[in-house]
């Protein structure tokens, strides 16, 4: 059986539309995830591509502005393998400089597997402190990752309050990031894609702040939400791997 149908079947059985049915289920589709390589979903030659690739990252790669320096980075190629109402499976194929702005995953588990290449990844959770839970206005988050990630690696999963929830990335290399998402987005569902800036805001004191949820003042910022960037270009790409029999 393919990697990629035993994946799609592990999901199946291990999802539901509230999410995963318990850990050992999330478990099960992380162990799987795990295997999962760019020749199981048609990627091989996009791997091997990159394997001599050399760095050169001096924004030559992508779309002048107006005033000549490079202010869209180069689109983004997503190839959708699934979704339903439980779950859904996709690959994110990041040319080099290509950026995933800071977003999020409300009441979503998120499992991410780096098929290929190199990526930098910052990640936060929101902090619940009193009164930061007004959407329209900045809201404090711990930062939980800021680091580079380059395949092979592990999964890494993503809770709805833990983990890691808000994220971006930024593509170091070419690089693919095959995603699962349980629930997936559903605006009627309130599981509506957000993106987030730091804000300059900066008025918590670090003594209150420690005292409230242990936090370090250098591990905490603001974040506000703003409009979906327009810069922000994802175009669809064609799955030419095995057929996952539904």
């Amino acid at each position: 059986m393919p990697v990629v149908q035993k994946l799609y079947d592990t999901c199946k059985a291990s999802f539901s539309p509230e999410g995963p049915i318990s850990e050992e289920a999330l478990e099960k589709v992380r162990v799987v995830l795990d295997e999962l390589k760019p020749s199981n979903v048609g990627l091989e030659q996009e791997a091997q591509l990159v394997r001599g690739w050399k760095s050169s990252l001096n924004g030559t790669n992508g779309k002048k502005g107006r005033n000549g320096s490079y202010q869209y980075p180069p689109p983004i190629k997503y190839i959708h393998l699934h979704e339903c109402h439980k779950f859904s499976m996709g690959i994110f194929c990041m040319p080099p400089g290509s950026i995933i702005p800071l977003h999020n995953h409300p009441g979503m588990t998120v499992l991410s597997k780096l098929l290929y290449g190199s990526l930098h990844v910052r990640s936060y959770d929101w902090l619940d402190l009193p009164g930061s839970d007004d959407p329209s206005q900045a809201r404090p988050a711990k930062l939980v990752k800021d680091c580079q990630m380059s395949a092979p690696c592990n999964t890494t999963i993503l809770h709805p309050n833990k983990g890691g929830n808000i994220h971006c990335f930024k593509a170091l290399t070419p690089c693919a990031l095959f995603d699962i998402l349980s629930p997936p987005y559903s605006s009627e569902d309130g599981r509506h894609c957000s993106y987030f800036r730091k804000s300059p805001r900066k008025d918590l004191p670090g003594l209150e702040l420690d005292q409230l949820c242990g936090v370090k003042a250098s591990e905490m910022t603001w974040l506000e939400e703003i409009q979906p960037p327009e810069n922000l270009v994802v175009r669809r790409g064609l799955y030419r791997g095995p057929t996952i029999r539904r």
